[in-house]
């Protein structure tokens, strides 16, 4: 199967024989000035459709090449990165899979600032020929499922932080992704907003079965979600279950 075809495949699935997964890294390396910084060595990192996943790390550890990998915004040096078992090798194939199948929450929230939360929830949507009139009921229909459909017109800076934050959510959901990246989902909030957004993470993957990867340097959040890999100087030094998944448990890398 080639690139388009696994993007575009009903349900994200090969249509013959067992599930590989979803998107998996396989020998992985990033490499900076000619050798000088290696942000990611020879990485091997599987991730199964439905999985909660947290990625931990001191700063400098690899996350946020990881997260950069996963969502196809870097290049590796060597190795590859699959989806659905499929070599994902063009710019334009991650594109069109960031276009679909996966949202991205970012610590910063990047909303535009001219643009209305129900403006900027649908500008995941453009150029994927969907009418005016759907794009609208579904950025709606996604800021009603964070709470903020009394917000539609808001311009960001009329919105609390953690409403900002519950925008960029509902813009990362709103084309129903089956992947959602989380990087410091929490990082510029105040405790209460921050356990508000993480219930609201948990519960909307829960409810979706959305495939949820969470970088962050909170252990009480990484507790939450069923498997932890943390990292070390671009190196999975372990990759193990959280102690609400214990039955399913996986064994430190070596």
């Amino acid at each position: 199967m080639n690139e388009a075809a696994s993007i575009d495949a009903k349900n994200g699935a090969p249509r013959q024989g067992s599930a590989p997964p979803l998107v998996e890294l396989s020998n992985v390396s990033r490499i900076f000035d000619e050798g000088a910084i290696v942000a990611l060595d020879k990485v091997d990192l599987a991730i199964g459709m439905g999985e909660c996943l947290a990625i931990l790390g001191p700063s400098g550890s690899g996350k946020s090449s990881m997260i950069n990998m996963l969502s196809g915004f870097d290049v590796a040096s060597s190795g590859t990165v699959a989806w659905n078992g499929v070599p994902i090798t063009t710019q334009k194939s991650w594109a069109k899979l960031r276009g679909s199948q996966i949202g991205i929450v970012f610590q910063e929230f990047n909303l535009l600032p001219t643009l209305t939360a129900v403006e900027n929830v649908e500008m995941p949507m453009f150029d994927h020929g969907i009418s005016i009139a759907e794009r609208r009921r579904r950025a709606v229909e996604a800021l009603d499922m964070v709470g903020l459909d009394g917000r539609l017109n808001h311009l960001p800076f009329r919105l609390s932080g953690g409403e900002r934050q519950r925008v960029a959510i509902a813009r990362s959901l709103v084309n129903r992704p089956k992947l959602l990246l989380a990087d410091e989902p929490t990082g510029n909030l105040d405790r209460a907003n921050s356990e508000h957004v993480a219930d609201l993470l948990f519960g909307l993957c829960a409810r979706e079965g959305t495939t949820l990867v969470l970088v962050t340097h909170e252990e009480d959040l990484a507790r939450r979600c069923t498997r932890c890999v943390r990292l070390k100087d671009g190196r999975i030094v372990s990759d193990t279950a959280t102690a609400s998944n214990r039955g399913n448990g996986r064994h430190d890398a070596r």
